[in-house]
């Protein structure tokens, strides 16, 4: 079903929206997927904060317009799903990971602080951890010298204590 001038209008109002905010968006080829899958797909584009969305090309084209995400507009060709993400690892991670089980979706770009991203940097930059883990790791090295001294500490005290005893 064909959209009126209005709902066009609607809805690259609402994709520019998201780009505005974004700082990753990738590109990648549907192609022949089954409904449960992109169903699936869908669902962890949102539980990772993933804006996906499948547009038709002239209408993403035009969102992107005066972006730093103008540069994608060369790779807008074909059946395309559109993962849009503020997190800079998130979409492409996303998008990466379902790939992996499901050759129906092709990634076919990226792009990342205005840079156009290959196949390749897509795939490098999927591999990079988010920032929920970055920080847990971050903690973890942190807490290790302080719970090594306290283990340290506790030794001491209870060799003490034996020989007290």
């Amino acid at each position: 079903m064909s959209l009126n001038i209005d709902d066009k209008k609607a809805v690259v109002a609402e994709i520019s929206a998201e780009v505005a905010k974004a700082e990753t968006m990738v590109v990648a080829e549907y192609r022949g997927i089954q409904v449960g899958a992109m169903t699936k797909l869908r669902a962890a584009a949102r539980s990772q904060g993933v804006y996906l969305r499948v547009l038709k090309n002239t209408l993403a084209r035009r969102a992107v317009a005066d972006t730093p995400f103008a540069g994608l507009a060369d790779h807008m060709v074909g059946p395309l799903v559109y993962g849009i993400s503020a997190d800079p690892v998130a979409a492409a991670k996303v998008l990466h990971d379902f790939a992996k089980n499901n050759d129906k979706i092709v990634i076919k770009a990226g792009s990342y602080s205005g840079k156009v991203m290959s196949v390749a940097e897509v795939v490098q930059l999927a591999s990079i951890p988010s920032r929920e883990e970055l920080l847990s790791k971050l903690l973890f090295v942190m807490q290790a010298p302080v719970s090594g001294m306290a283990r340290a500490v506790a030794a001491l005290a209870e060799k003490k204590q034996s020989e007290a005893a």
